[in-house]
C-alpha cells in the first residue's frame, strides 16, 4: 500500500530544504514562513509542522545491538578464525577449539568495541545541542523542549543560550556568538539585523529575538553530525592483516589441496587418513593468533601512552601513527592557547602603555571577566586590577554591537573623565579626525591587520575636554610554550605539520610564523574553487598548500580526503565540534585537553594533558609497535612457508608423512601462543614513517622460509638415509627440528641487524621462547603424544638447528643487502 501522505510530507520538507533563507532579508523570510514577529506561530500551526518538517532532531539509523555484534564475526579474518575452529572440531581437538573460540570472541569483541565509537561520536555531537528554547506562541513567551521547535518560531535568546536552531535576527536586534564549534574562529562573533545564528553555538552578549529558518538535519549542525556518521574507511593495518590472511590461507590451501588430491586419486592412500592429515596442515596454515598478536601488541603500546597520559581510543591508529606523514594542526586550542592575550600596544595619545591599558581596563566588567575574552585579556594585560579599586564608575554602557564599543564615566582622586575602548573605526569616529592621535589610526589598524592582529582602540575624554585616542590594543590567541618545540620534533620525525583553522589569513600567517610552520596559506574557499573541476587539481593544490584559514566543517574533512587520495597517512589535531568529522576521517584523529566531548569520541588518540609532545612520544611508540607486528608478520609467512611446503614435497615426492596430524597441531600451538611475547620485545626506533611494505616482508620470508625448507629437506634425508630409526622416531625428530629452528627464525626476523647486535632480544620474549622450546623438547624426548627420541637425539637436534642458525642469519644479511640495492634504484 502506498504511503501517499507520507510522500507528500516528504515533498514538502524537501521543497522546504530548497529555498535559500539565509540570504534573504528577514521581513521577507517573516513572510515567507508565515509568522508574526511580535506573537509568533500559534499552537495550532506548530503543531502542523512538527507534523510536516518533524522534531528539532538529528535523524539517526536504529541498528540492533546483536545483530550489529554478530556483524563483527563476519569478514575474511573472524573466517580464517573460525575455519581453524571447525577444523579443530572436526578432528576433536577440544582443547584447541577452546583456545581457537577464545581469540574469536576477543577479536570480535574488541572490533565491536571500537566501532561503537562511531554512535559514540554523534551521541556526543547530539548532547552541544540546546535542550530548551525560549519561545514566542500565541503572543506568550514561553520556555519549551527544543526538539519541538519549528521553522518561523520566534525564539528569544539570552547570554550563555546555547542557539537551539538556525535562526535570523529580527530587525533592529543584536548579539555576539561564540561559533567556534562550528569554524573554529576564536573570537566571538557581532550578529545584528538578519544576520544569521546557528544551531549549536552560544550567545556570548546581549539579548535578541530572531525566527528559526531550520531545525534538525536542515541545520548546519546537522551537516557536522552528517559528516560524522559518514566518515569512514578501512584502516592501512586491517588492509596489511587481510593481505597477510589472504596469503597464508592461499598458500595453505593449495598445497593441501594438491596433497589431498595427488594422495587419494593417485596413490590411492587412505581417504580419511589423507583428510585428517590435511585438516591439522590447513590448521597450522591459517593464522589463527594473527589477530590476538597485533592486537596484544598495540594494546600494550596503548598502556605505555595511558601512562603519558594520552588515551588511545582505536587500537589500529597506534598501526597508523608509525606511518604519520602529515599532521594537520588545528590551530585555535591546538597550536595556539584559546585564549586572546594583548601583544605590545600601538601608543597614539597615551603617555605610556600603562596609561593606555588602564584606560581600556576601566570599560571591562570585572565580575564577567571570564564571560568576556577581550575584557578578560585587557584586565589580564593590566596586572594588578586592585589599581581599579580607586576609580569610582559613574555609569557604564557595556559593549553594543551597534555602537561596537564599550565606554564609562569615570571619578579619581576629585576629576570626572570618560573611557572608551572598540572598533577602531568606531573609536575614531567618536574621536573625530581632528582629535588627538587620530591622524596614524588607520594606518596603524591595517598594519596590524595585515601581521594578523586584532586591534582594539581606545579613547578618554576630561570633563568639559575633546576625545583623546589614546592607542590601539593587539590582540592575539598566542601560540602554547611547547608548539614551536613540537613542530621542530615533527620535521626531525619526518611529520609535515600543517596548519587548518577557521580564522582569518593574515591571523593564520601569524601564528604560522611565531611557531617556524610554512607561510604558504591559503583561504580554503580558494583552494577548493566554487565550480566543478578535476578532483586530481583539487588534490594537488591541498597538498601543495602549507596550511587554509577560514576553513568549515565541510573543508577540513575534504582536506584530510585529498590526502587521503594520494595514499598519505594523516592525522589530525582538534578541540571542537566543527573538528569532529576530520578527527574521524584522519586515519590518525587527535583530540587535545579540554576538547568537547564530540571530538574525543570522535577522535583515535584523545591527550588529557596540555602540551603536544605527546604526539612526538606516540608516533616513537607506534614506529616501535610496527617494527614489532612486521617483525611477527615476517615470521609467521617464513613459518607457513617452511613448514608447509617441507611437508607437501615430502608426501607428494617421497610418499612420506615427516610429522603426524597431532605434530602439525602441537606445532600450530607451540608456535603462535608464545610469540604473543613479541609485544615485549627491544626494538629499534624508525627515524622516519614507516608503511607496510608487503613485497619487502613476502621477499625476506621467501628467503627465509626456503632456505628452511632446506635446512629441514638436509636433515630429513640424513636421518632417511644413514640411520636406521624407525619412521615414528623420524617422525618425532623432525618434529623436534621444526619447532626448535621455527622459534630461532623469531630471532632472525625481530630485527634487520645481525644476531649479535643491538638491540637483543628481551627477556619478555626470550623467556617464553625458551620455556615453549624447552616444552616441546620434553615431548620430544618422553613421548608425549608422540614416540620417545631420547635426550641424546634431542641434542642432536638442538646442534643442528644451532648451526643452521647462523647459515640463516647470513641469507637474512644478504637478503637485506639486495633489497636495499633494489629500494635505492
Amino acid at each position: 500500500m502506498i504511503d501517499r501522505k507520507g510522500m507528500r510530507m516528504a515533498e514538502e520538507k524537501k521543497e522546504y530544504e530548497r529555498k535559500e533563507l539565509e540570504g534573504k532579508p528577514v521581513r521577507d523570510v517573516i513572510e515567507e514562513l508565515s509568522t508574526d514577529r511580535e506573537s509568533g506561530l500559534a499552537e495550532s500551526e506548530a503543531a502542523k509542522r512538527i507534523e510536516r518538517y518533524g522534531e528539532n532532531a538529528v535523524e539517526e539509523e536504529k541498528k540492533s545491538p546483536i545483530l550489529d555484534f554478530f556483524s563483527h564475526f563476519w569478514g575474511p579474518i573472524p573466517w580464517m578464525i573460525e575455519i581453524a575452529l571447525l577444523l579443530a572440531g572436526s578432528v576433536r581437538k577440544w582443547e584447541e577449539c577452546g583456545v581457537i573460540l577464545l581469540l574469536l570472541l576477543v577479536n570480535g569483541g574488541v572490533s565491536y568495541w571500537h566501532e561503537s565509537k562511531a554512535s559514540q561520536a554523534i551521541e556526543a555531537l547530539k548532547k552541544q545541542m540546546a535542550l530548551n528554547a525560549r519561545v514566542i506562541r500565541d503572543g506568550a513567551r514561553k520556555t519549551i523542549p527544543a526538539r519541538r521547535l519549528v521553522p518561523g518560531d520566534i525564539v528569544v535568546l539570552r547570554i550563555g543560550d546555547v542557539v537551539p536552531a538556525d535562526a535570523k535576527l529580527l530587525e533592529k536586534e543584536h548579539l555576539s556568538a561564540d561559533e567556534s564549534t562550528l569554524t573554529g574562529e576564536s573570537l566571538p562573533v557581532d550578529k545584528q539585523e538578519s544576520d544569521g545564528v546557528y544551531s549549536g553555538t552560544t550567545v556570548k552578549q546581549g539579548e535578541a529575538r530572531a525566527v528559526v529558518v531550520a531545525t534538525g538535519g536542515n541545520t548546519r549542525f546537522a551537516r557536522t553530525v552528517e559528516l560524522v556518521a559518514g566518515a569512514q574507511g578501512v584502516s592501512h593495518f586491517q588492509r596489511a592483516v587481510l593481505r597477510i590472511g589472504y596469503f597464508l590461507m592461499g598458500s595453505a590451501g593449495a598445497l593441501v589441496v594438491t596433497i589431498v588430491l595427488v594422495s587419494i586419486l593417485y596413490r590411492g592412500d587412505m581417504a580419511i587418513k589423507v583428510i585428517i592429515f590435511a585438516l591439522g596442515l590447513t590448521l597450522a596454515g591459517i593464522p589463527v593468533a594473527l589477530p590476538a598478536v597485533l592486537s596484544v601488541t598495540m594494546s600494550i603500546g596503548a598502556g605505555r601512552l595511558a601512562q603519558w597520559k594520552a588515551i588511545v581510543s582505536k587500537l589500529p591508529a597506534m598501526e597508523e601513527m608509525a606511518g604519520l606523514k602529515v599532521l594537520c594542526a588545528d590551530k585555535t586550542g591546538t597550536l595556539t592557547k584559546n585564549k586572546l592575550e594583548l601583544q605590545d600596544p600601538v601608543l597614539l595619545a597615551a603617555k605610556d602603555k600603562h596609561d593606555l591599558i588602564l584606560a581600556a581596563a576601566l570599560t571591562a566588567r570585572r565580575e564577567e571577566d571570564g564571560e568576556d575574552p577581550i575584557d578578560a585579556a585587557v584586565l589580564k594585560g593590566l596586572g594588578d586590577t586592585k589599581e581599579l579599586d580607586a576609580y569610582k564608575v559613574d555609569e557604564f554602557r557595556p559593549f553594543d554591537p551597534t555602537r561596537k564599543m564599550a565606554d564609562a564615566d569615570i571619578q579619581y582622586e576629585g576629576k570626572k573623565f570618560t573611557v572608551a575602548k572598540g572598533a577602531p573605526q568606531a573609536i575614531s569616529e567618536l574621536v573625530g579626525p581632528e582629535g588627538k592621535g587620530a591622524g596614524d589610526v588607520e594606518a596603524r589598524v591595517d598594519e596590524l591587520g595585515r601581521e594578523g592582529f586584532r586591534a582594539l582602540g581606545v579613547a578618554r575624554k576630561d570633563e568639559g575636554g575633546e576625545w583623546q585616542y589614546l592607542g590601539l590594543l593587539p590582540l592575539l590567541d598566542p601560540p602554547r610554550e611547547d608548539s614551536a618545540e613540537v613542530v621542530k620534533a615533527a620535521k626531525e620525525h619526518g611529520i609535515d605539520i600543517r596548519m587548518v583553522t577557521g580564522d582569518h589569513l593574515a591571523i593564520a600567517r601569524q601564528v604560522a610564523k611565531q611557531v617556524d610552520l610554512g607561510r604558504d596559506i591559503k583561504v580554503a574557499a580558494d583552494v577548493f574553487g566554487k565550480g566543478k573541476e578535476d578532483e586530481s587539481q583539487m588534490a594537488r593544490r591541498v597538498t601543495e598548500s602549507d596550511g587554509f584559514a577560514e576553513v568549515t566543517p565541510e573543508h577540513k574533512f575534504n582536506i584530510i580526503k585529498a590526502f587521503q587520495s594520494g595514499d598519505t597517512i594523516i592525522g589530525m589535531t582538534g578541540d571542537g565540534v566543527n573538528d569532529a568529522p576530520a578527527l574521524k576521517q584522519a586515519d590518525v584523529g587527535i583530540a587535545v585537553p579540554e576538547a568537547a566531548d564530540a571530538a574525543r569520541a570522535a577522535a583515535a588518540l584523545v591527550l588529557t594533558a596540555p602540551g603536544l609532545g605527546v604526539i612526538i612520544r606516540a608516533v616513537e611508540e607506534a614506529r616501535r609497535i610496527f617494527e614489532r607486528m612486521m617483525s611477527y608478520a615476517t615470521y609467521r609467512i617464513t613459518e607457513t612457508i617452511r613448514l608447509l611446503l617441507f611437508i607437501a614435497i615430502s608426501v607428494l615426492v617421497f610418499n612420506f608423512y615427516p610429522v603426524s596430524a597431532i605434530m602439525i597441531i602441537l606445532l600450530a600451538i607451540l608456535n603462535d601462543l608464545p610469540i604473543i611475547a613479541i609485544a615485549w620485545d627491544n626494538v629499534r626506533t624508525p627515524p622516519r614513517p614507516v608503511r607496510w611494505d608487503m613485497p619487502r616482508v613476502l621477499s625476506m620470508a621467501s628467503m627465509l622460509g626456503l632456505a628452511g625448507v632446506v635446512s629441514s629437506f638436509l636433515f630429513f634425508y640424513y636421518l632417511r638415509t644413514y640411520t636406521d630409526f624407525p619412521p615414528e622416531v623420524i617422525q618425532t625428530m623432525v618434529f623436534l627440528k621444526l619447532l626448535v629452528a621455527g622459534h630461532m627464525t623469531i630471532f632472525l626476523t625481530r630485527t634487520r641487524a645481525a644476531l649479535w647486535e643491538r638491540p637483543l632480544p628481551s627477556l619478555g620474549l626470550l623467556i617464553p621462547l625458551e620455556l615453549t622450546q624447552i616444552a616441546g623438547t620434553l615431548i620430544a624426548v618422553y613421548g608425549f603424544l608422540v614416540t620417545p627420541v631420547g635426550w641424546r637425539n634431542a641434542g642432536i637436534v638442538w646442534a643442528y638447528a644451532l648451526v643452521w642458525l647462523f647459515i640463516l642469519n647470513g641469507v637474512k644479511m644478504l637478503t637485506h643487502k639486495v633489497q636495499m640495492k633494489v629500494k635505492a634504484r
